[in-house]
């Protein structure tokens, strides 16, 4: 499987939503990356329902939907019903997670679950088998453009052995402060969603950056 690009709409210009989601819907993009940020569990507030129709119309991608929300199976439903293709949440948020992952599931959605630099990717050894994607966060989480945090390569390694090992079709997917500069040893390592945020909006030529990212050539070397 080629690697999936999922430019976050976080680093888009708000002022001009519309055009960047039309900027995505032209490019080599794979899913478009919401992030749901409710001022608690993160420190600020983002992306809600109020906008999730209009994203959802304007998009043509699917909707990959990162949940930083506290105790978000209270709206997951709600996101599908809205739009979302694949819902994440955070190992760190929800008290029963496998009930949440099933939640998910039964709505139709694919089930993430993502976890903040200081989570192990040990402990989804019990719920590995249930779960699309493992979102592993490289920045901490509420802020875009934070520097890559470059413990994450090894943690990618050894999440990828756990999949392997029990044969999992599980997707790893990096989010925060990927680039051009570090996406061909993410891949490298394992990875097989980029989420790029910054890198893409800020770019001279987002369209132009979004294809460089998708071309580069994933070597396995795990």
């Amino acid at each position: 499987m080629t690697h999936f690009i999922a430019p976050s709409l976080l680093a888009a210009d708000f002022a001009y939503l519309h055009r960047d989601i039309e900027l995505i819907n032209g490019s080599d993009a794979d899913w478009l990356h919401i992030d749901v940020m409710d001022g608690i569990f993160v420190p600020i507030v983002s992306f809600g329902q109020v906008l999730m129709p209009f994203i959802n119309r304007s998009s043509s991608k699917p909707l990959d939907v990162h949940l930083m929300i506290e105790q978000p199976e209270r709206y997951v439903e709600q996101f599908v019903d809205l739009g979302a293709s694949v819902v994440s949440v955070h190992y760190e948020a929800t008290k029963h997670l496998h009930r949440t992952i099933k939640l998910i599931k039964s709505k139709g959605a694919q089930a993430g679950v993502a976890l903040n630099p200081h989570t192990p990717v040990e402990l989804l050894h019990d719920i590995l088998e249930d779960i699309d994607l493992v979102v592993i966060m490289s920045v901490n989480p509420g802020f875009g453009g934070q520097k890559f945090i470059y413990q994450t390569l090894p943690k990618i390694k050894r999440l990828k052995e756990m999949i392997i090992n029990i044969n999992s079709n599980a997707k790893i997917e990096i989010d925060g402060g990927v680039s051009l500069a570090n996406a061909e040893e993410l891949l490298k390592a394992g990875a097989d969603v980029l989420v790029a945020g910054s890198s893409v909006f800020k770019a001279e030529d987002p369209v132009a950056t979004i294809t460089a990212l998708k071309s580069i050539e994933k070597l396995k070397t795990y």
